[in-house]
């Protein structure tokens, strides 16, 4: 500022030693001039207005460097004593009321002069068009004014983007009149902010490739790392404190790892089990809620939200994967809120749960999209073996069509009993006769089922022989009370007492011939394949042999009463004494074969 000073100093010196003296004489004729004339108007303010204008615009062009200084000093300088010499002399004409000028008021030959020219005399007609003139050219000269006002406002604002990146360039004049002690606040502030970042370029530059790559490098050397700096040797601290039991410094070289703001999953993962090992799942939430306040790393938060209760954690989970679909490592923590771990029994929802959500991790294995979250790699692999495990544990869970409850109808003189199936345990079981409609609930048995402590519900309805063809909806509540279904299972009776009498006549085959019975020498009965005869096309047999060249004509099937045999029909034929065997065969409603069956005679 001094220096400025001093070259501006010198500078005006040197002008003044050069045009001061010419300046000034014209300056001061210029006024003698206007006091002459100024019955005509008063030029001398005029003179003097024009002249102060001039010189506030070479002035701020001279601050703005629009001009050079030595180059447009000698006209600041003119200018000025004009200004100065004309305001002087309106100022002595307004205090002595001199309308003809203070020189004509002294000297009466100056007087007798402006006389012979006509000066006063003039008309005011003539006045006022030279006042209006006047007018006009101070209005022209307010709006040049107002030009290179704008002009300049333009220039600085150009300026200000050029000098965006230099803090001391000037931007504006009031950029330039700011005090020393406020220039020397913000370099002071410059400067402490310039440490800060220099404490933390590591911080900002590190990725987790290359903290990863350290964090490696470290653990195969082994030991604490005398006065860490990088993340990766605050973490390796951390794990050399934790296994030799040294749990304070642990948890110091933890917070010290996580004022990086690092964005991977496994250094805090191992930080909140150390703090619940501590101070409690509390307290761990209370040390992560504050981590969370100031960090921006997504796996930060999420590690924060783990330390909730059950339900407000898995609310704040799905809420965390809504807002961050693609980050990887919420989906393998997912997994585990339904895991047999966490939940000690899995209902058929939570298996589909965790296999949906461990699915969805080990999908981001290709092209190493998992990479970028783990520090320590080890860890990494151990969390897609445990997921490979367990999914191969869970199996086809996912398959809907393979865990749908079955309908088994058993056929009765009075009526249909339906028995149900279900894919796990449940705790209530409702079913209901076609598309619409209330659904009625099985009710309960009188025994407890074992498995969810709970008393068991009933496992079968009845409906009446008059049930036409039907969908049967079946819904059921699994041990957690959550609703499954309802599952849609066609009920057509005919196809059921079919299906029913076949798998009766397959599991009771010994049954379908009987030699002798009774007492009833030569008479073979075949009573059982009667009684069940509405899964019959036809029975073909033969004696001592297995030709099967005879048929055993079955009376038609009766629904409304299918196990009734008709009063005259016989149930049995007779064969001689040198029959020793019989071989049958039993052609089903709907294709299929029975094995040829061979009974022996005793």
């Amino acid at each position: 500022m001094s220096e400025i000073a001093t070259g501006t100093t010198s500078l005006m010196r040197a002008s003044l030693s050069r045009t001061g003296k010419w300046a000034g004489s014209v300056a001061f004729l210029s006024g003698a001039v206007s006091d002459v004339l100024n019955p005509l108007g008063p030029f001398a303010a005029y003179i003097a207005l024009v002249a102060a204008v001039a010189a506030a615009i070479i002035a701020v062009a001279m601050v703005l460097r629009l001009v050079l200084a030595a180059k447009a000093m000698p006209a600041l300088i003119f200018a000025t004593s004009a200004a100065a010499i004309a305001g002087g002399v309106y100022g002595v004409q307004q205090e002595t009321n001199s309308q003809n000028g203070v020189i004509a008021a002294l000297v009466p030959a100056v007087a007798q002069l402006q006389q012979s020219l006509g000066i006063v005399s003039e008309k005011v007609a003539k006045i006022e068009k030279t006042v209006t003139e006047t007018q006009k050219t101070v209005e022209e000269v307010k709006k040049s004014t107002d030009t290179v006002a704008q002009k300049t406002d333009q220039i600085a604002s150009a300026q200000q983007q050029q000098t965006a990146q230099g803090a001391e360039t000037q931007k504006t004049v009031e950029t330039v009149k700011q005090t020393t002690d406020t220039l020397a606040a913000g370099q002071k502030q410059q400067q402490a902010e310039a440490q800060k970042l220099q404490a933390t370029t590591e911080q900002i530059a590190a990725s987790i490739d290359t903290i990863a790559k350290g964090f490696a490098q470290l653990a195969a050397q082994g030991g604490a790392i005398a006065d860490p700096k990088r993340p990766d040797e605050f973490y390796h601290n951390a794990r050399v404190y934790e296994l030799a039991g040294d749990m304070l410094n642990a948890r110091r070289a933890y917070l010290a790892f996580a004022g990086f703001d690092v964005d991977a999953i496994d250094p805090y993962t191992r930080f909140a089990t150390l703090l619940r090992v501590q101070d409690g799942k509390a307290g761990a939430r209370e040390v992560f809620g504050t981590l969370a306040e100031k960090a921006k790393a997504p796996s930060i938060k999420l590690v924060h939200l783990l330390q909730l209760d059950d339900v407000q954690r898995l609310d704040k989970l799905n809420a965390f994967i809504a807002a961050n679909p693609d980050y990887a490592p919420a989906y393998f923590l997912e997994a585990q809120e339904f895991s047999e771990d966490r939940l000690g029994s899995q209902t058929l929802a939570d298996k589909r749960s965790e296999a949906e959500a461990l699915t969805k991790f080990v999908s981001y294995e290709k092209d190493g999209g998992l990479l970028k979250y783990f520090v320590d790699q080890t860890q990494l692999a151990d969390w897609l073996d445990r997921s490979r495990t367990r999914l191969a544990a869970l199996g086809d869970v996912l398959d809907p069509s393979r865990f749908v409850p079955t309908l088994t109808p058993t056929r009765s003189n009075g009526g249909w009993s339906m028995t149900i199936s279900l894919p796990e345990p449940a705790t209530a079981i409702s079913w209901r006769l076609g598309d619409s409609g209330p659904f009625t609930d099985t009710g309960l048995l009188a025994t407890n089922d074992q498995r969810t402590g709970k008393p068991m519900p009933n496992p079968s309805f009845e409906l009446p022989d008059s049930t036409a063809a039907t969908n049967i909806a079946i819904k059921y509540l699994d041990i957690r009370g959550r609703e499954t279904g309802p599952f849609a299972i066609r009920f057509d009776p005919d196809s059921a007492l079919q299906q029913g009498n076949k798998q009766i006549l397959d599991q009771f085959w010994t049954s379908w011939i009987a030699f002798d019975a009774g007492g009833n020498h030569g008479l073979v009965y075949f009573t059982q394949m009667l009684s069940f005869r509405c899964a019959i096309r036809q029975v073909r047999y033969s004696l001592n042999g297995t030709a099967l060249d005879k048929e055993i004509k079955m009376p038609p099937c009766d629904a409304k009463d299918p196990y009734a045999i008709p009063a005259d029909y016989q149930p049995y034929f007779k064969v001689k004494d040198d029959v020793k065997s019989m071989a049958v065969q039993v052609t089903y409603t709907d294709g299929t074969k029975s094995p040829v069956r061979e009974y022996k005679r005793q």
